[in-house]
């Protein structure tokens, strides 16, 4: 049985569907109000819970071999990304899980203090290597899937808000290419307790991305570039009337301010390991926007 946090999230709903098209059995963690439907279709067996609950990760655990821990930290770093991942893998341990796959993020390693969803999963990582489990540990760059609403109201106004600097770094990877990283974690030997960054077949600046969009719906870009001040007074203003809402901004901060990509020999070594052609920013936007 494997378990998927975050099972109705943009990772962990392509994850189940790679393990039931597998006819692999999983079990999904999923909140009461979120959109399982989809997943109780594909054949998933659907737990309601809290993340936020220790008995509910117990309970959630009980029975699994495999661990695959997807979920956001929907504003609540020390809760979600750190605190219900230490729980999951004592809960792993205490169970005898046989893989435990942990989605990181690029760039949890540098110590970006201003960063609570940074620091909660590199913490998490250290706490992961020294567990005993067998692990792999992800760092994707970013996500194609989070780009298609703003592609569609870029189809709808031409208008892309480019935050940071144009020329700054980024290899968003496929979310589906994600997915069956994943999963194929388990069973690639050479994946066994290895951390690896993913992205996308290219490298790409910040820039690219609205020309991108253009060429999709055959439109010039209208981009808008604001100063990063312009966000950071924004920040200093929320902070005033809610003061752990702003440092939530750190996180985002700390995107807009830095470069995420993978060279072109991780990009490579990932491709060899895992025996696939990472699919491109653009042919991924392509299949889900029906152009």
């Amino acid at each position: 049985m494997y378990l998927v946090t975050g099972a109705t999230g943009q990772i962990g709903r392509r994850v189940i569907r790679v393990l039931r098209e597998r006819e692999l059995p999983v079990r999904a963690f999923a909140r009461l109000m979120s959109r399982y439907g989809e997943l109780e279709n594909r054949g998933a067996e659907i737990f309601i819970g809290d993340l936020r609950q220790d008995k509910d990760i117990q309970k959630a655990c009980r029975g699994v071999k495999y661990i695959i821990s997807s979920h956001g930290s929907g504003g609540n770093a020390q809760a979600l990304d750190y605190r219900a991942n230490i729980e999951l893998i004592d809960q792993a341990k205490e169970n005898g899980v046989e893989h435990f796959v942990f989605i990181s993020v690029l760039g949890a390693d540098r110590g970006y203090e201003d960063a609570p969803t940074f620091k909660a999963k590199r913490a998490v990582e250290k706490y992961l290597q020294r567990s005993g489990l067998n692990y792999t540990i992800l760092r994707p760059s970013g996500l194609a899937s989070n780009l298609i609403p703003l592609a569609e109201q870029f189809r709808q106004t031409g208008i892309y808000l480019l935050n940071g600097n144009p020329k700054n770094r980024t290899s968003i990877v496929s979310t589906d290419d994600l997915a069956q990283i994943i999963v194929d974690s388990i069973t690639v030997e050479a994946a066994r307790n290895q951390i690896f960054p993913v992205g996308g077949s290219d490298i790409l600046q910040r820039e690219d991305i609205p020309q991108i969009f253009g060429r999709i719906f055959n439109k010039e870009p209208i981009i808008i570039n604001p100063p990063l001040l312009v966000f950071d007074g924004l920040r200093n203003v929320l902070g005033l009337v809610n003061p752990q809402a702003g440092k939530g901004f750190g996180t985002l901060r700390t995107l807009l301010a830095n470069e995420f990509f993978c060279t072109s020999e991780e990009i490579a070594n990932l491709e060899s390991i895992y025996n696939m052609k990472l699919e491109s920013l653009e042919n991924f936007l392509r299949r889900y926007l029906g152009t």
